[in-house]
């Protein structure tokens, strides 16, 4: 296992354009993947970025098959890879949620992302992906290419009121308590 730091907030990798992958087999992204899943999952992330470990390139790996502690109400995403990832929304729908970021520890916030969208991208193999994704799992996908174009959620706020801590946002009811 090889689990990374994650950055947090305010580092400057964090907030710049990732480059594409060139090859996708290239061992040094084959072991990027490894990391990127190896940490996700030691911290019970829905996903995680490539640049969030420290690595400026295109490649998120979200969900792992397996019920997410810190999301008990989400459902079961099987884990999947995008390297070079394009998102385009379908229809004009959005809907707003609370966020979390293993790069902005202990903080929750609300913000507005589209309902459904298509992705294209490459997969762990370097073979075309194409999916159409909505609810949660459109939400983490949009969440986690933010971060390849050096952006976290609370850039994206639906208002500064719906952001805070997650103790003070459940003592105040705003959010459910997380189990355990």
């Amino acid at each position: 296992m090889s689990i990374q730091n994650v950055l947090r907030m305010g580092h400057p990798i964090l907030q710049q354009l990732a480059r594409p992958v060139r090859d996708a087999s290239a061992p040094e992204i084959q072991q990027l993947i490894h990391d990127l899943r190896d940490t996700m999952r030691a911290h019970h992330g829905a996903g995680l970025a490539a640049p969030q470990i420290g690595q400026s390139v295109q490649v998120v790996i979200y969900g792992t098959g397996a019920p997410n502690p810190r999301y008990p109400e989400a459902p079961t995403i099987a884990e999947t890879i995008l390297m070079n990832p394009s998102l385009e929304p379908i229809g004009t729908e959005t809907e707003s949620g609370w966020e979390g970021c293993l790069s902005v520890p202990g903080l929750r916030g609300e913000v507005r992302r589209w309902k459904r969208l298509r992705i294209q991208a490459l997969d762990s193999r370097g073979q075309e992906l194409e999916r159409v994704l909505e609810g949660f799992e459109a939400r983490v996908v949009q969440h986690e290419c933010d971060h390849l174009n050096g952006i976290l959620f609370p850039q994206k706020l639906t208002s500064n009121q719906r952001f805070g801590y997650i103790e003070e946002l459940i003592t105040s009811g705003q959010i459910p308590a997380v189990p355990g």
